[in-house]
């Protein structure tokens, strides 16, 4: 047929009357270039199905139709999913304040009232003939106090519409007050698509909210707008606007809607576990909410042994949860010493004392007031040692009855048994922004030996690869930049959180200098949570008696730091990953 203009979508039906198209039926109000041959019957609307060149090949107009303040368009208009835009506002009252919002927003408008004798077909008849001016793709109502006929809605795009409920259930009116008859405790609301029978269209998406005891209808009706409408409606558009809807028959189905690892839509839900005294800072209010469907070992819900000490607060629960995460990592005895997230030290030996001892000796200074964590069972000996110094919390998979004496005669030490560690079996972790949420798959990667890349002309010492392996482990759970100094399988400086990865090492090699007892950084590893760019930074840790390192690799200047290395006599492995932590 060759080139085709935009049409208004009257023009769309009629054509499509006389002419068979790629679509199955007129869901837009445009017709693109791939119509082909001829067809003498009207299509049905039980078998759509949006196509196009590309996901984002043209912006979806929409017209909507409201009879009142039209919150959700104006929610759509603002937020513009997939790019769509509002095209026309129609409304059958002509004191409905969407109207002056669409002024205001130079939007069209149309009003076109019923008579008070006029049958309803005879009325969408008039709404037709408004909209016949007018380019759209779909309808979207909002608040539309009518009952579309098949005059409507076989003639228009694919009609959507919201409704207050989880439907099935509770459709028609007050969909608010029959939530609450009915005492269930989740609403939500209900995008579908609009058929004859109210409420009743096939479901393209719903989202749900809570109902809480003591709610009542302007409750509900507010929660529902804000939490469920304003995210459900603006999702089923851009699913729209991305050509991935196909409405057949009775059923909807959406392209990449589907159970995936980072799927296209979640559902959470969690329980208050408990009210915390204040968050991060006491002006602010806090609680903990627990998973109930987690069954890796978690400070959230671990019983706390010590009957009178006071709760845990917001950071302490940041703090263990981090120390937690650490001494996961190791199946020797490991220990573990955590300050405001970071480790201010760690390390394995052949008994749990060892370990603690030799964790604490990297920074006894930042250590006071810290949370400890432990991979086994605390004994007393272990106990005596944490106890010599000031400490918060204790996280540990059990305790002897000797230690349980040791640790509990201290007051306000926390002491929490989070059961056998186990396998780590949750996947992703999540980070709250203003707007958002980040949700990527936990690090759980280690380097093995046959990961490891000798770039320099130095080889390291089978003693040095296991504390490259050791270190890189810990390394993972120290804030970036993070540099970390280890010898065996102990940690012997940590610099963390530094925005110049050559000041990490200089932290690091400060910290071992200067706050380390009985270890140093003479003839250390040194582990780089990413590529040095340039060579200062080995060139500092030669300086601190660095003799190996272990990084990720991948500078343009790599070939500079592998010579800075090889004038040191400096092994150095490349990962081929990095260990980024930001939060």
């Amino acid at each position: 047929m060759g080139a085709v203009k935009r049409w208004g979508f009257v023009a769309v039906a009629e054509a499509m009357l006389a002419h068979k198209c790629a679509y199955s039926t007129p869901v837009c109000g445009r017709v693109w270039a791939d119509i082909y041959t001829i067809e003498d019957t009207r299509p049905s609307r039980t078998a759509t199905t949006l196509r196009a060149a590309s996901r984002h090949s043209h912006m979806v107009t929409i017209a909507g139709l409201a009879s009142n303040r039209g919150r959700n368009l104006r929610n759509v208009a603002d937020r513009a999913p997939g790019g769509a835009e509002l095209g026309v506002v129609v409304s059958n009252s002509a004191d409905a304040p969407v109207l002056d919002w669409a002024d205001e927003r130079g939007i069209p408008s149309e009003v076109v009232e019923r008579g008070d004798d006029e049958s309803r077909e005879s009325h969408e008849e008039r709404i037709l003939d408004a909209l016949a001016a007018y380019d759209f793709d779909i309808v979207c109502l909002d608040g539309y106090m009518r009952v579309l006929t098949s005059t409507f809605l076989d003639a228009a795009p694919t009609t959507l519409n919201v409704h207050p409920s989880l439907l099935p259930a509770f459709p028609g009116m007050d969909a608010h007050e029959q939530v609450l008859d009915a005492g269930v405790k989740t609403t939500g609301c209900t995008v579908h698509v609009v058929g004859e029978e109210v409420d009743a269209g096939p479901i393209v998406t719903q989202e749900a909210v809570p109902v809480y005891t003591d709610d009542d209808a302007d409750d509900l009706k507010s929660r529902v707008l804000y939490d469920a409408e304003f995210k459900a409606y603006p999702r089923a558009v851009r699913w729209f606007a991305e050509d991935r809807v196909t409405v057949e028959d009775d059923s909807v189905t959406v392209e990449g809607d589907v159970d995936a690892g980072l799927p296209e839509r979640r559902v959470t839900s969690e329980d208050r576990y408990d009210e915390l005294r204040y968050g991060e800072n006491p002006h602010q209010d806090a609680a903990v909410y627990v998973d109930e469907t987690c069954d890796e070992a978690s400070v959230v819900g671990a019983p706390q042994l010590n009957e009178g000490a006071k709760g845990l607060s917001y950071n302490n629960y940041n703090d263990a949860d981090g120390a937690l995460n650490i001494i996961k990592e190791f199946d020797e005895p490991a220990a573990a010493v955590i300050k405001h997230t970071n480790p201010a030290g760690c390390a394995t030996a052949d008994t749990l004392a060892a370990a603690y001892a030799d964790a604490l000796a990297t920074d006894p200074m930042s250590a006071f007031g810290g949370i400890v964590a432990l991979n086994r069972e605390c004994d007393a000996e272990t106990a005596e040692l944490i106890v010599d110094s000031f400490k918060e919390v204790v996280v540990a998979p059990g305790y002897t009855d000797d230690a349980l004496d040791v640790l509990t005669e201290k007051k306000n030490l926390r002491v929490l048994d989070v059961g056998e560690l186990g396998d780590r079996t949750e996947t992703y972790t999540e980070k709250a922004l203003v707007g958002g949420r980040l949700v990527q798959e936990r690090d759980l990667w280690t380097p093995t030996l046959d990961d490891l890349e000798v770039v320099t002309e130095t080889e390291p010492t089978d003693e040095q690869l296991e504390t490259m392996l050791f270190a890189w482990k810990v390394l993972k759970h120290v804030k970036s930049n993070g540099i970390l100094f280890a010898k065996g399988t102990e940690t012997v400086g940590v610099g963390m959180g530094q925005v110049s990865r050559v000041d990490a090492v200089e932290l690091a090699a400060m910290k071992a200098e200067e706050h380390a007892e009985g270890k140093d950084a003479q003839g250390a590893v040194m582990a780089s949570d990413a590529f040095f760019p340039f060579p200062d930074g080995v060139e500092k840790a030669a300086d601190a008696g660095i003799e190996a390192v272990i990084q990720p690799g991948g500078s343009v200047n790599d070939e500079e730091v592998i010579e800075a290395c090889d004038e040191r006599g400096i092994a150095m492995v490349f990962t081929g990953q990095r260990c980024f932590r930001h939060d």
